[in-house]
C-alpha cells in the first residue's frame, strides 16, 4: 500500500494562509489609517475654518465696539453742545429781564421806602429796606402787585425801630419782602423756595 505525505502541502496551505492574512491585515490597517489621516485632515480644515471665522468675528465686533464707543463720544459732545445752547439761550431770553427787573423796581418803590440790599434766587428775589411807616410798606406792595415783572409780594418780616437813616431820628419800620421776577404770563412756574432768609 502506498504512503502519501501531506504534511509539506498542510505546511505550504499554512503558510499561504498566514500570507493572506498578513496581506489582508496589512490592507486593513493601511486603509484604516488612511481613514484615520483623511478624517484628521478634514477636522483641521474644519478648525482652521472655524478659526479663521472667528478671527473675522471678532475683526467685526471690535470694528462694531470702535463705532459704538464713537457713537456714544459724539452723543456725549452733543449733550453737552445741546447744554451749552440751552444756557445761551436762557441767557439771551433773560437779558431783557434784568433790564425789565431793574426798571420795575425803581418804578415801584414809593417814596418814603428805601432798599437797602436785593438778593436773588432763581426767580425768587428777596429784599431788605426801611420804610417810614408801615403803610409806606403796604403802598410799596400794591405796586408790586400792579406790576408785570414783579409779582407775588410776601412781606416775611416788620419791625419799628429807630433808625438815624431815616429822616433824623424818627422811627423806621425795617422789613424783609419776598417775590417773583418775571412777566405776569409766568405765575405759577417758578415757586418761591421754602428758605427764609434772615433780615
Amino acid at each position: 500500500m502506498t504512503r502519501i505525505n501531506l504534511l509539506p502541502w498542510r505546511a505550504a496551505l499554512r503558510r499561504e494562509r498566514q500570507k493572506e492574512f498578513a496581506i489582508w491585515t496589512g490592507l486593513g490597517l493601511a486603509l484604516t489609517g488612511a481613514m484615520m489621516l483623511l478624517v484628521r485632515t478634514q477636522i483641521g480644515a474644519a478648525i482652521d475654518s472655524q478659526s479663521r471665522r472667528n478671527q473675522y468675528l471678532e475683526g467685526e465686533i471690535g470694528a462694531l465696539e470702535r463705532q459704538i464707543a464713537e457713537i456714544r463720544d459724539m452723543e456725549a459732545k452733543k449733550s453737552r453742545l445741546v447744554a451749552k445752547m440751552e444756557i445761551i439761550q436762557q441767557l439771551q431770553l433773560s437779558r431783557p429781564e434784568e433790564v425789565h427787573l431793574f426798571d420795575e423796581i425803581a418804578r415801584t418803590v414809593p417814596e418814603g421806602v428805601r432798599l437797602r440790599d436785593l438778593t436773588q434766587e432763581d426767580r425768587a428775589i428777596t429784599v431788605n429796606g426801611i420804610a417810614q411807616s408801615n403803610a409806606r410798606v403796604s403802598a410799596y406792595m400794591r405796586n408790586l402787585e400792579g406790576s408785570e415783572w414783579l409779582y407775588d409780594p410776601v412781606l416775611e418780616v416788620i419791625e419799628n425801630k429807630p433808625d438815624g437813616q431815616v429822616r433824623g431820628k424818627e422811627r423806621g419800620s425795617r422789613f424783609t419782602l419776598r417775590m417773583k421776577q418775571g412777566p405776569k404770563s409766568r405765575i405759577g412756574e417758578d415757586p418761591l423756595p421754602t428758605e427764609k432768609k434772615a433780615p
